[in-house]
Order: C-alpha cells, then sequence, then structure tokens
C-alpha cells in the first residue's frame, strides 16, 4: 500500500537560549495508507516532535514532509491550516471539549470551519457518534460523561470531518486500565474495519501492543521493532 506520510532527511531544531537544539535527525520515515503505528521512545527523544510535523502543527527546520499527497512543508500559513481541517483528526490526551458545550456540538466545531449545511453536519455528527457508541449521551455536557466517554467524544470530534489519518497523542494517559483498552480497541475497529490510518504516541507498551507495529525514537533518532498486535 502507498505511503500516506513520507518524510525525507527531516531535522528539527529549537533554540534555547543562543543554544541551537537538535529534536530530530535527518530523519526518514514512510507511513502506508490504513496502517496503524505507535511511537514509543522516553521522555525528549522527538515523539510529539515527530507528531506534530506529521499532522503539520509544526514545520521541519530541514527535510520534507509529504502527508496525504501534499508537500505540507511547502503550504503557507491559511493553506496549511485547511490541508489539516480536510486530512488530519486529532485526538489527545486531554480531551479538549468545550465545558459549557453537548457531545454533539463539540463533535461538530470543526465542522463550523466547512461550507457544510446545518442538517448535514448534524447528519455528520450523529454518524460520528454512532461510530464511537455514544448516541445516546449527545445532549450530554463533558462533566455528564465518564473519562472514557469524554475521550469517545474528542474522537467522535476527530471522525467528524472524514479525515485520512488520525494522530493521537497519549490518549489513554489520562484513563484508568479498563477505559484505556475501550478506548485502543476503538482506534483499531477505526483502522481495521474503517480503514482510517492511525499514529499512536504512547509511553505504555500495552497501548503500542495494539498497533500494527511499533517505532522507537532514541535522540532523534528511529527505529523500527515489529510487534503482534493486539485482537
Amino acid at each position: 500500500m502507498s505511503a500516506i506520510a513520507s518524510l525525507r532527511n527531516v531535522v528539527k531544531n529549537y533554540m534555547r537560549g543562543k543554544q541551537t537544539i537538535e529534536v530530530l535527525h535527518n530523519l526518514n520515515l514512510d507511513v502506508a495508507g490504513g496502517d496503524f503505528v505507535a511511537l514509543m521512545g522516553p521522555s525528549g527523544s522527538g515523539k510529539t516532535t515527530l507528531l506534530n510535523l506529521i499532522a503539520g502543527l509544526d514545520r521541519p527546520s530541514r527535510g520534507e514532509i509529504t502527508v496525504a499527497g501534499e508537500r505540507i512543508d511547502q503550504l503557507s500559513g491559511n493553506r496549511l491550516a485547511r490541508w489539516r481541517a480536510n486530512n488530519i483528526g486529532f485526538v489527545f490526551q486531554f480531551y479538549n471539549l468545550m465545558p459549557m458545550l453537548s457531545a454533539e456540538r463539540n463533535v461538530e466545531l470543526p465542522l463550523l470551519l466547512t461550507n457544510l449545511k446545518r442538517d448535514q453536519r448534524a447528519k455528520n455528527v450523529r454518524a460520528a457518534l454512532a461510530v464511537v457508541g455514544l448516541e445516546d449521551r449527545a445532549k450530554h455536557k463533558p462533566a455528564e460523561l465518564s473519562g472514557g466517554q469524554a475521550q469517545r467524544v474528542a474522537i467522535a470530534r476527530a471522525l467528524v470531518s472524514d479525515p485520512k489519518l488520525l494522530v493521537c497523542d497519549e490518549p489513554t494517559g489520562d484513563l484508568d486500565r479498563s477505559m484505556a483498552a475501550e478506548i485502543l480497541q476503538l482506534l483499531q475497529l477505526l483502522n481495521r474495519d474503517h480503514g482510517k490510518t492511525v499514529i499512536l504516541v504512547t509511553h505504555d507498551q500495552k497501548a503500542a501492543d495494539y498497533a500494527s507495529h511499533t517505532l522507537h525514537l532514541d535522540k532523534g533518532k528511529l527505529v523500527e521493532t515489529a510487534v503482534q498486535a493486539v485482537s
């Protein structure tokens, strides 16, 4: 299967005072469309930096990044924002839900940036909530949901615009083991049954075991280790 994300000779530097810190070192990576990849590594290894580059939230200092057929390292700010809205679904450790909005209104938020009419937005929201099994919680606000339910709402929000790629940064880090397993099984279902490409940053080997394979980052360099996905 062809790559949905390709990185070539990617370098990412940050400035700390007058010192240049190189976080990623001439990194090369291909992620196949329809894959489920876990990114692991020690703190400071560059996991979240790599995820943010693939998602178009950050830019490389050098190198080429092609995602969903677009050289995103060459896009202007406005074009990059539109590209993200059409291609990337974001799932974070802390759900980033608007506390005063219901689940369905939180899920609808990405669609407010589109030209979809209200009835079509409502249809898409219902479909996304159905995928994550929360049709009966559509009117509930975040405070009325469990942690696992709140994360499911966040995943529905990530899905509602039908993105090509889901990027997940420690999505189970704030959940207990049982709720974490539910979320990981949902991500696995989205990958297997709905064809979503998933890139998951995690420090938890049990979470990584749900992926098709694991990529290990160490001091900004990439080492791939094959694993057996949990079924």
